[in-house]
């Protein structure tokens, strides 16, 4: 049977809910993405060490519950996980308006409120990739992957934008409001889906420890799935090196306001959206192995267009390389998700999630953190051309490695369970 992303009526009512889900999560977090640090600089008249402080604090809960999380999520109903991830982020987003509403609200506040959505975000996160196989089939994940970075990424051009131009006319603290009502309509969504029970799955063996290393071995014992989360930590740690920065330099360095940084972050989107549509075809043509690591050396100059970033004719060469950056990580969602969802048996699926998770995440908040020290102390740009010689690096653990040749993930066997 033939599956198409532009069917929507065909996929299983469950996965349509769920696919509603993730749609206002991505509008809110879109949001959300660009008012913190708006909110942290221009109300709250925090450094740029605190800005990248900030970006950490916000990926670090997957440093520190990112692997116990994924042995929960295998133990757990996946739905009741992302509902609860859901309400537990409402309560949290909320609090950020209403505390600047009383004249209360501190940078202590809003670092924990980020810590504490992070953690959500991992139990969220982690049990929507892991339940995927279930509504769809295996089959059909490559099929179901695109449509879901689809749909962020052209939430994300429109997001960003409109995300901006929100914080310019409403301000932070009233556009973050919308994060705590898209969680809620997400919670609701969710509510819809009938919940799986855990006693369809085999029950992982051994203790906690036993089991969260299980999940950490799969990943990094497997020659497939070592390089892939090599080379997609490096990339989320050096292009995090220029995001956590670009507000810095955007508002001070540059002069420009929120809404023109909302523009420039949806350029990202465009490039996601790219490279969403265009990786199933490109796959298909070349190979899903080529089409892995072979983007990555083509858009290599890329990151130096965006350190190089300044106001007229710099802004849209800056553009450019931002697009063709996110061009690339969008064809690498689509395939490397799914090549994982069908490597990975559904006893282990939580345990692998989570473990890269772990290592993805976990190099957002090495790379918040390390540009914030770079920042205050060698300045933003510095940060940026960092991240710009490392991105150019990120697909050489690919291309040395057996996923150079690797076949259509659909056509894999099933991993042993």
């Amino acid at each position: 049977m033939t599956t198409t992303v532009s069917a929507p009526t065909r996929w299983p009512r469950p996965f349509r809910y769920v696919y509603a889900a993730n749609l206002t999560d991505s509008l809110g977090f879109q949001v959300g993405y660009l008012a913190v640090p708006v909110l942290a600089v221009s109300v709250l008249a925090a450094t740029p060490g605190q800005v990248g402080l900030l970006a950490a604090l916000g990926t670090a809960a997957f440093l520190l519950v990112g692997l116990p999380a994924g042995v929960w999520v295998d133990r757990a109903p996946r739905r009741t996980v992302m509902v609860a991830a859901d309400l537990a982020r409402a309560a949290l987003y909320a609090s950020i308006p209403l505390a600047w509403w009383a004249d209360a609200l501190t940078l202590g506040q809003l670092y924990a409120v980020v810590l504490l959505t992070g953690v959500g975000t991992v139990f969220g996160d982690v049990a929507a990739q892991s339940f995927l196989p279930e509504l769809v089939g295996r089959d059909r994940l490559v099929a179901a992957n695109s449509l879901l970075m689809t749909t962020n990424a052209t939430i994300q051009i429109g997001g960003r934008g409109f995300g901006g131009l929100l914080v310019q006319w409403l301000g932070a603290p009233l556009a973050l409001a919308l994060n705590a009502v898209t969680h809620l309509l997400s919670a609701l969504a969710l509510t819809r889906v009938r919940p799986t029970a855990t006693a369809g799955r085999d029950r992982p063996a051994g203790g906690f420890g036993r089991q969260l290393g299980d999940g950490v071995r799969h990943v990094l014992g497997n020659p497939l799935l070592r390089p892939l989360a090599v080379s997609l930590a490096g990339i989320n740690l050096t292009v995090n090196l220029m995001t956590t920065m670009l507000p810095v330099v955007f508002l001070r360095e540059l002069g420009l306001g929120a809404g023109a940084l909302g523009l420039f972050l949806g350029a990202g989107g465009v490039g996601a959206l790219l490279g969403a549509v265009t990786a199933r075809p490109l796959a298909a043509r070349i190979g899903h192995g080529r089409a892995l690591w072979l983007p990555g050396l083509l858009v290599a100059p890329a990151g130096a267009l965006v350190a190089l970033i300044d106001t007229g004719a710099w802004l849209w060469l800056a553009g450019v390389g931002w697009l063709a950056l996110a061009w690339r990580t969008g064809i690498g969602n689509v395939i490397g998700v799914s090549l994982r969802q069908r490597a990975t048996p559904d006893a282990l699926l939580g345990r692998m999630n989570a473990t890269f998770r772990f290592l993805l995440t976990g190099a957002i908040a090495v790379g918040a953190g390390l540009a914030g020290l770079l920042g205050q102390h060698a300045g933003p740009r510095t940060s940026l051309w960092v991240g710009a010689i490392g991105a150019a690096l990120t697909w050489l653990p690919l291309y040395r490695s057996p996923v150079r040749t690797l076949p259509d993930p659909d056509r894999l066997p099933p991993a042993a369970g």
